[in-house]
């Protein structure tokens, strides 16, 4: 077994080991999300804190860990008998992004099942977590689904197991932690509520500190018993200090006064729900045990609202996590400090009392976490009134335009998006095979069952009642004589099931001067912004293309970020002529690579434009299909052999149609026709207008049938 790099050796990230040990000495606290950049020692401090946990005490032989003093009445291996138990370590278990279903929550032993006619059940990752710590790293881009059995967990300390026959329920309670970059994409809101503290990390910009960070590693590497021996001592202080704050823990007194700080805190931030006042109480205490107090005291709730309240006070996965300090102390500067009884004096150090040689900075109980981080996008400041270009609607001709030196509409500041709003779903036709998500019908591995059919490859999800029936009709053939099923490999059926999958949603955005009026252009924005919060909600893949000038950009590659998305289409400036034929030939470049990247997920093409053309353009790079993208040539025209080049292979387009003015030359809908897909308006994609709902793109094959 390899040698764990030791938690006292992590140099700085003071608040990621403070919100982990206040979860060491408090459970209850509820775990601990870890949000940065790649590269921030997020994973090494999760996983050297279960050396520093107390050992647990288990019933012998018990799969679930019951503790011998209270073990659980319904345990599947029990009922236990009165007894010594044995001492173990707290258990880190790692869960997998890509595990399944039956690796979670556990189910029936098939082999068993069959051979032997009997029930068995198989415990799972949540029964080996019980009473310890359960890991999830990157743990945004886990399936929907688990997430799903991680709520009910982690809500009701128990895994209740209903499948193949099977019901089985086992108590279930653990540590949860889960690190995660955001820049491949957020976390639902329903999980994030979960974890009781989240803490943002990021690589200091101290050289001192980088030094000492590289030297520690390579000195861990070059021999890990010997690093791990140098900081055996203090990795012992902080144990007991961790064993002796659980023992004071149920001394710790919270008064009213502290109680009213709490409530007072989260109704000041407007914090949904009352988790949020519940964990910043068990932080407080916890605070208060590791600094060997039995007070809490101001202190102690203004450091676990900068630990618990971040994460809870945003309202769309583009507002960035965060806390106004000021605001918070205007609110606790409004109650007295409560009288400590028989504290003592000397605060003692927090977790980065390791010597000077940590370079970072010591930890006194806990520190200010980083608000934002360096990562958060900045929107940027709306211009002065004075310093406003006009604002008057452009006229829908081009050629009114004012003109820069070559003719085209000179380039304008980005300004701010509308506000978002709730659209209309928008779905990709016909039956995908993708990675799971909410938007379109696929085939998926979750899902309700539709039916079965023989396996192609592995066997993957067994559909039992199916393979019975496929073996029943044998068995006296077989010579069965026991109770067992005579099985063989032609009987088994491999289950199909249909659920929703995510889909990769390209924007192809107009930014060209013919969109550069600012109330035209922040009305596009706001109605790009609230379909990548659709696509957010709906876990997809998005990418953002814009074309202006002469040329198209590829502003964002296909991710699973939609703050990035949000962050480039903020920075979008407008103007100049408009390479519609661009635009698509990029779309089309970017949409053939991501094909051989992940070819299971599905695209959709969004083209937000009035649909003018204005210049031929180029693609941006070489070995574009088709000539199209060429310099020269009738702007229209190489626009609509540019559309009909991604309507012949298949892809699901719709075209916003940004248009305005009493006189509408309706060039967006003959875009769309090119597309093979429909036409809406900026009024008409709120789900609340009366335009109609949009519920399929078509492709070109559906366009093709109906005109057959």
């Amino acid at each position: 077994m390899s040698t764990p790099y030791p938690f006292t050796a992590v140099v700085g990230q003071t608040d990621l080991r403070l919100a982990l040990l206040l979860n060491a000495v408090s459970p209850a606290v509820g775990g601990v999300l870890v949000r940065g950049e790649k590269g921030t020692a997020k994973s090494t401090a999760v996983r050297a804190l279960s050396a520093l946990l107390p050992q647990v005490d288990v019933v012998p032989g018990c799969r679930f860990s019951c503790a011998p003093a209270a073990p659980d009445p319904v345990c599947p291996d029990g009922p236990h008998e009165p007894g010594p138990g044995a001492a173990r370590p707290a258990r880190m278990v790692e869960l997998p992004v890509g595990a399944s279903e039956d690796r979670l929550v556990g189910a029936l032993d098939i082999e068993r099942a069959l051979a032997e006619g009997v029930k068995a059940f198989e415990p799972g990752l949540l029964a080996d977590a019980h009473r310890g710590i359960l890991y999830v790293d990157e743990v945004n881009l886990l399936h929907d689904h688990l997430i799903d059995l991680l709520l009910d967990a982690a809500a009701m300390g128990a895994s209740y197991v209903e499948r193949e026959g099977v019901s089985v329920r086992h108590a279930a309670r653990f540590l949860l932690v889960g690190t995660m970059n955001p820049e491949e994409g957020e976390l639902r809101p329903q999980l994030l509520d979960r974890f009781g503290l989240t803490v943002e990390v990021a690589a200091s910009r101290e050289p001192a500190q980088r030094v000492e960070v590289v030297r520690r590693r390579l000195a861990y590497e070059d021999d890990p018993a010997a690093f791990a021996g140098r900081w055996a001592g203090d990795e012992q202080d902080v144990r007991a200090r961790v064993v002796a704050a659980r023992a004071l823990l149920p001394q710790v007194r919270l008064g009213d006064t502290s109680l009213l700080q709490i409530a007072a805190t989260c109704a000041g931030f407007e914090v949904d729900g009352m988790r949020a006042d519940i964990v910043m109480a068990r932080t407080a205490t916890a605070l208060a045990a590791w600094a060997g107090r039995t007070e809490v005291r101001k202190e102690d709730v203004r450091q676990a609202a900068l630990l618990a309240l971040p994460h809870r006070r945003r309202r769309n996965p583009f507002d960035a996590p965060g806390l106004d300090e000021d605001k918070l102390d205007e609110i606790l500067d409004g109650f007295p400090d409560e009288e400590p009884e028989n504290d003592p004096d000397p605060e003692p150090e927090g977790p980065d009392d390791g010597g000077p040689e940590d370079g970072g900075p010591d930890g006194g109980g806990g520190g200010i976490p980083p608000q934002g981080g360096p990562e958060a996008p900045q929107a940027p400041e709306a211009p002065a009134p004075d310093e406003a270009p006009e604002t008057r609607e452009a006229p829908d001709s081009p050629a009114q335009q004012p003109a820069s030196r070559d003719g085209a509409a000179p380039e304008q500041a980005a300004v701010r998006a509308a506000e978002p709003f709730r659209t209309k779903m928008l779905s990709v036709p016909g039956l995908g095979e993708g990675a799971s998500g909410r938007r379109s019908r696929a085939r998926t591995a979750h899902g309700r069952t539709t039916g079965a059919q023989r396996p192609r490859g592995q066997l993957t999800k067994l559909h039992l009642a199916a393979t019975v029936q496929a073996a029943a009709p044998h068995q006296k053939a077989r010579g069965r004589t026991g109770r067992g099923l005579v099985v063989r490999k032609d009987d088994l059926r491999q289950a199909t099931r249909e659920g929703r999958e995510g889909n990769l949603v390209l924007f192809v955005v107009d930014a060209s001067g013919s969109m550069a009026a600012r109330q035209r252009m922040s009305a596009v924005k706001g109605a790009v912004l609230s379909l990548l919060l659709d696509a957010y909600q709906r876990r997809d893949k998005v990418g953002l293309i814009t074309f202006r000038g002469s040329a198209a950009e590829l502003a964002l590659p296909p991710t699973s970020s939609v703050d990035a998305a949000a962050t480039r289409l903020e920075q979008l400036p407008t103007g100049g002529r408009t390479p519609l034929a661009a635009g698509l030939l990029k779309a089309h470049e970017v949409l053939r690579i991501e094909r051989l990247r992940d070819p299971g997920r599905r695209p959709l093409l969004v083209v937000v434009t009035d649909g003018r053309a204005t210049s031929a353009g180029t693609a941006g790079s070489a070995g574009t299909a088709g000539s199209a993208g060429s310099a020269g040539g009738d702007p229209r025209a190489l626009a609509g052999r540019s559309a009909r080049l991604l309507q012949a292979e298949g892809v699901a387009s719709v075209v916003v149609d940004c248009e305005s003015g009493p006189v509408r030359l309706g060039l967006a809908g003959v875009l769309a026709a090119d597309l093979g897909g429909p036409a809406v308006t900026l009024d008409g994609l709120r789900a609340d207008s009366l335009a109609g709902l949009v519920k399929n793109v078509r492709t070109a094959s559906d366009t093709h049938r109906r005109a057959a």
